[in-house]
């Protein structure tokens, strides 16, 4: 007979309470189990004596949660609230059914809190790493106006539509990824084995190298610690980088401008801005956002340090009584058929319509940028290495000509 043991677990019970306890169980899926066979919902269940090994967790490993996991929460969250089913058994049954470790972690929490009386969207603020800011201010206005279910329902198509272009984006930039990487390996196979077999023949037959030849051979001969000086550099390059980009908001502001003004993904990356900028703002002001806290929130949630720049300007603006379109055409990042839809919809009264047709219509133009980027890229990267390798070649090649004119000679 299998040994038992003594597990703590809180749990919401048949009369909507929360309920806390111990249960005896061989093991947590079956003490889970039991729990639910008397009719309770579990919110969380550990072994007595074991709850601080079992939240050890490794730092950076594990812990991220992906736009399509988020997307499919909120989604079949916008479902269950839609049909009638209360906030505590839609939060159990997404725990139950999510398989991100971190978001099913901070669903876990956000049901015990919810259980105890707090709101939606302040429980899910204590999670600002899993769940976005924009979402936590939709939910929040969903609340006060007590159209939750709304609320969610924008959610769900903005983290789906979200998550559509960013597929798109990486499948354009997948094709030049795998090309250089195999470029990078041609490389590093030529200059570890080919090289050396040259320079032995090279010997044999006498004669000197020319210069740009020698450097082959200089390099082919130190590949054992440039190659992981290399690996190393880039990989310590992209650490310091990703916490300056986390740390300095003037380095974020450098970075993007940069970003901006590069000849091919520059226009691409303006429009992909422009797409989360309308979608955002029109989602915050449908759902009754206030318009200066909507401006805060779109600024930190477009992913782009100039245009959260802009909307602090605007924020001025608007705090002083002026229209927002007035403010945005001092920034030149926004083009004028933005400022131009947005005037309009201050003037109907219908911004947040106007703004969804802006997305709409930028959505569109990712769409058909990273098909031309798929398209043009292809050639470019087959002429890069094409020029890289035949360049090796005609490096290893060049001092046959020196030897055969030693023969003749």
């Amino acid at each position: 007979m299998a040994s038992t043991k003594t597990f703590r677990y809180e749990a919401i019970d048949a009369t909507g309470k929360k309920a806390k306890g111990t249960i005896e169980a061989p093991n947590e899926a079956a003490a889970t189990h039991m729990l639910r066979q008397r009719g309770d919902v579990p919110l969380g269940v550990t072994e007595s004596g074991k709850g601080l090994q079992m939240e050890i967790k490794i730092p950076g490993l594990g812990s991220g949660v992906k736009l399509k996991d988020l997307a499919v929460f909120a989604r079949q969250f916008a479902t269950m609230t839609a049909s009638g089913m209360s906030l505590l058994r839609s939060l159990a049954i997404l725990e139950e059914q999510t398989s991100a470790p971190a978001l099913k972690k901070a669903i876990a929490e956000v049901s015990t809190d919810v259980a105890g009386g707090a709101g939606l969207s302040a429980s899910m603020a204590k999670h600002d790493r899993v769940f976005p800011r924009l979402m936590i201010a939709m939910i929040r206005a969903g609340e006060t106006g007590g159209m939750i279910d709304q609320a969610l329902e924008q959610i769900a198509e903005s983290l789906e539509k979200d998550t559509a272009l960013r597929g798109k984006i990486k499948g354009a930039l997948t094709y030049p990824a795998i090309v250089l990487a195999f470029t990078f390996v041609m490389i590093a196979g030529v200059l570890i084995f080919i090289v050396p077999i040259f320079e032995e023949m090279f010997k044999n037959l006498g004669g000197e190298l020319p210069a740009i030849t020698q450097s082959l051979v200089t390099i082919s001969h130190n590949m054992g610690w440039i190659g992981p000086l290399a690996l190393g550099s880039m990989i310590g390059g992209s650490v310091l980088y990703k916490r300056r980009m986390r740390a300095s908001e003037e380095f974020r502001l450098k970075v993007d401008k940069i970003k901006m003004r590069m000849p091919v993904f520059g226009p691409l990356l303006q429009k992909l801005a422009m797409s989360r900028f309308s979608r955002n703002l029109g989602l915050l002001l449908n759902v009754g956002v206030p318009v200066m806290q909507a401006l805060t929130v779109v600024g930190e949630t477009t992913g782009n340090e100039i245009i959260n720049a802009a909307m602090k300007d605007v924020q001025a603006t608007v705090r002083d009584g002026n229209p927002m379109s007035s403010a945005l055409r001092h920034h030149p990042i926004f083009p004028a058929m933005v400022t131009q839809m947005i005037e309009v919809g201050e003037e109907s009264g219908q911004i947040s319509q106007m703004l969804d047709k802006v997305a709409d219509f930028y959505d569109r133009e990712v769409d058909a940028a990273a098909e031309s980027l798929t398209a043009s890229i292809e050639p470019i990267m087959v002429l890069v290495m094409g020029t890289v390798v035949g360049g090796m070649v005609i490096c290893l090649y060049l001092p046959m000509f020196t030897i055969y004119q030693n023969i003749q000679g």
